[in-house]
C-alpha cells in the first residue's frame, strides 16, 4: 500500500520529469476502524483529520532511536511479506493488515520522548487544532475500548461534552496522546508532500478530496453531532439510472445549525484541509445547494432535498481557498440543478468534465468539438468510479458489468451501445487528425487511442487536464464498480499494466508507455496544467 513518502516521490518525479502541475488524490480522511474497515475513501469517521494508515513509518524522525530493534525487525519483515504477496502473488491491498503494521510500529515511536524542538511544534499543533483534536483523538481512544459505533457505547459516553467522556478521557490520556500525536506526524507529512510538489515546480501541487459526508458512527458523527440531522442520511432521488433512488447512509448537516454557528464547522474543516492542499475537490459540490434527505427506515423515494444557504457556504469556501492560495474543484457531474454551474463559475469554483459525457445534449447527442468545452473545469478521460480508458476502448467494461450481473438489458445490446459510443469519439478524434492511420484492436493501436484522447483534451479550453495512472500503464480495471460490495474489489487494487500485473511506483516512472503518452501531449504551445 502506497505512503504519503510515495506521494512525495510521485510529485518529485511528476513535475520535475513530466512537467505535471498537480497530482489528485481520492480522500485521505481518517477511516472508521473494523475488522474489516470499510476500503471506500467516501465514507470516513473524519474529514477533518486524515488517517494515520498512509503515514510513512521510516520518515518519522523517532524511528531512528526506537530501542526495540528486534520486534521492529519483525514488524519490517511482515511488511515485506504484504508488499511480496501483492507484487508476486496477485493479492489485494489488505488495509487492515498495513493498518496492524503500522500501529504496532507507531506504538514502539511513541515511546521515544520527543527532542526540545519537535516537543514544542507538537505542542504548538496541539494548540492550533485545538477542541477538535482532541474530541477526535479522543474518539479514538473510546472506540478502542467500546467500538467504532458511538451510538453502542455506555449512555454517557455518547456525549462528548459530559462528565463521563471527561473522566474516561483523564483515564485514557495515553491513547488520547497516542491519536493526538498520530494526527500531527500524518498532517507534517501531508505537508511535506505539497511541500515536494511546489519545489518540483508545480503551481498547483497536491488536489486533495473532500468527501460529501462522513459515516454515523464515526468520530465527526460524535464530536459535532449537534451539527448532524439524527434519523436521517443523504442520497439521490429516482432517476433514469436508479429508478430506486439511492441511500448512501452519512448523516447530513443541519443548515440551521451551520447557520447559528456562523458556519465553524464547515470553515473549521476547509482549514484544516488547505494546510496542506493546493487545490481542494468538493465532492458532489451540488451539496452545497441541496443535498436529498432520506428519513432513516424509509426508501430513498420516500426522501426530499433540502436547501443549504448556498450564497453563504460559497462565500466560506473561496475565502478559505483565497487565504491558502489554493484552487477549488466543484465535482459537479450528473444531474445538477439550473443555477448552479453558473454560480460556481462567478465565484472562480472549476467544474469538472468527462470525455464520455461531454456531448451536444440540447442538440444531436454527437460528441462536443474541443473548442466548444467550458474552459472553467478540470478535463479528465475518466474517474475513480468510471471504467479506464483501454476498458472502455475495448469494450471491457461492458463484459466486467455482464459477469457481475450489474447489467440491466442485454449484453448484445449493451455492447452494441458502447460500441456505437466510443465509435463516435474515435471518429471525431480521426476527423481532428489526433488519431491518423489506426485500426483494428492491438496494443499499439490502443496507445495510439489513448494518446489521442488526451490530446484531444489538451485541445480543449480547460484551465486543468488530468492523465489517470492507470491509462498511462494500460490498467482495464476500475478503481471503484459502483453498485457492487463485495462482489468488487473496490478501492483494494493496486496500479497494474494492462496483462494484470502490479506496477510499483519505480515501475511507473521507468515505463515506456507511460513516457511515450507524455511526449505525445508535449506540443509547442502552451496548455493548461496537467
Amino acid at each position: 500500500m502506497g505512503d504519503l513518502g510515495d506521494l512525495a516521490e510521485l510529485a518529485g518525479w511528476a513535475g520535475r520529469s513530466l512537467d505535471a502541475g498537480f497530482v489528485q488524490v481520492n480522500p485521505l480522511h481518517a477511516a472508521v476502524p473494523g475488522a474489516p474497515t470499510d476500503p471506500s475513501p467516501y465514507r470516513p469517521s473524519s474529514r477533518r483529520f486524515p488517517d494515520p494508515v498512509h503515514l510513512r513509518i521510516e520518515d518519522v524522525p523517532e524511528y531512528a532511536y526506537v530501542k526495540d530493534r528486534e520486534r521492529l525487525g519483525a514488524l519490517l519483515e511482515r511488511s515485506a511479506r504484504l508488499r511480496e504477496a501483492v507484487l508476486d502473488q496477485g493479492a489485494l491491498i489488505d488495509r487492515d493488515a498495513v493498518w496492524e503494521l503500522k500501529r504496532e510500529a507507531l506504538e514502539l515511536l511513541c515511546e521515544v520522548p520527543l527532542g526540545p524542538g519537535r516537543r514544542a511544534a507538537y505542542c504548538d499543533f496541539l494548540a492550533e487544532q485545538g477542541q477538535a483534536l482532541e474530541d477526535h483523538a479522543t474518539w479514538c481512544a473510546l472506540a478502542e475500548v467500546h467500538g467504532s459505533d458511538w451510538h453502542r457505547w455506555p449512555t454517557g459516553l455518547r456525549d462528548p461534552r459530559s462528565a463521563d467522556t471527561a473522566r474516561a478521557r483523564a483515564g485514557l490520556m495515553d491513547r488520547v496522546d497516542f491519536w493526538s500525536r498520530l494526527a500531527w506526524l500524518t498532517d507534517t507529512q501531508l505537508t511535506a508532500a505539497q511541500r515536494a510538489g511546489r519545489e518540483a515546480g508545480m503551481p498547483v501541487g497536491i488536489v486533495h478530496d473532500l468527501a460529501v459526508g462522513v459515516h454515523p458512527g464515526g468520530a465527526d458523527a460524535w464530536a459535532q453531532q449537534d451539527f448532524f440531522a439524527a434519523g436521517m442520511s443523504v442520497g439521490a432521488p429516482p432517476d433514469a439510472f436508479n429508478a430506486r433512488g439511492q441511500d448512501w447512509g452519512l448523516p447530513p448537516w443541519r443548515p440551521d445549525r451551520l447557520a447559528d454557528s456562523g458556519y465553524a464547522p464547515f470553515r473549521e474543516l476547509l482549514r484544516a484541509l488547505f494546510r496542506y492542499a493546493g487545490a481542494l475537490r468538493i465532492d458532489h459540490v451540488m451539496g452545497l445547494f441541496r443535498l436529498w434527505w432520506v428519513p432513516q427506515g424509509h426508501p430513498p423515494t420516500e426522501g426530499t432535498y433540502v436547501r443549504y444557504d448556498a450564497e453563504t457556504m460559497l462565500a466560506v469556501l473561496v475565502l478559505e481557498a483565497s487565504r491558502a492560495g489554493a484552487l477549488v474543484i466543484g465535482e459537479d457531474l450528473g444531474t445538477v440543478e439550473p443555477g448552479v454551474r453558473e454560480a460556481l463559475r462567478e465565484r472562480g469554483v472549476l467544474g469538472t468534465s468527462v470525455l464520455w459525457f461531454e456531448r451536444d445534449w440540447e442538440g444531436d447527442g454527437r460528441p462536443l468539438p474541443p473548442d466548444s468545452w467550458r474552459s472553467d473545469c478540470l478535463a479528465t478521460a475518466t474517474t475513480h468510479d468510471l471504467p479506464s480508458t483501454a476498458a472502455r476502448l475495448t469494450g471491457e467494461h461492458v463484459e466486467l458489468r455482464d459477469s457481475l450481473g450489474l447489467l440491466t438489458r442485454p449484453l448484445a445490446e449493451e455492447r452494441a451501445e458502447a460500441a456505437a459510443d466510443t465509435g463516435e469519439w474515435l471518429a471525431l478524434l480521426t476527423s481532428l487528425g489526433l488519431l491518423p492511420g489506426t485500426g483494428g484492436t492491438d496494443t499499439s493501436s490502443e496507445e495510439a487511442e489513448i494518446q489521442a484522447v488526451h490530446r484531444f483534451l489538451l485541445r480543449t479550453p480547460a484551465r486543468l487536464v488530468g492523465i489517470w495512472l492507470p491509462d498511462g500503464v494500460g490498467d482495464r480495471r476500475p478503481q471503484n464498480l459502483p453498485g457492487t460490495w463485495d462482489q468488487y474489489s473496490n478501492w483494494r487494487l493496486p496500479i497494474a499494466d494492462a496483462q494484470g500485473r502490479p506496477v510499483t511506483l519505480e515501475d511507473l516512472a521507468a515505463s515506456p508507455r507511460l513516457h511515450a503518452l507524455i511526449e505525445a501531449l508535449r506540443e509547442p504551445s502552451s496548455g493548461p496544467a496537467t
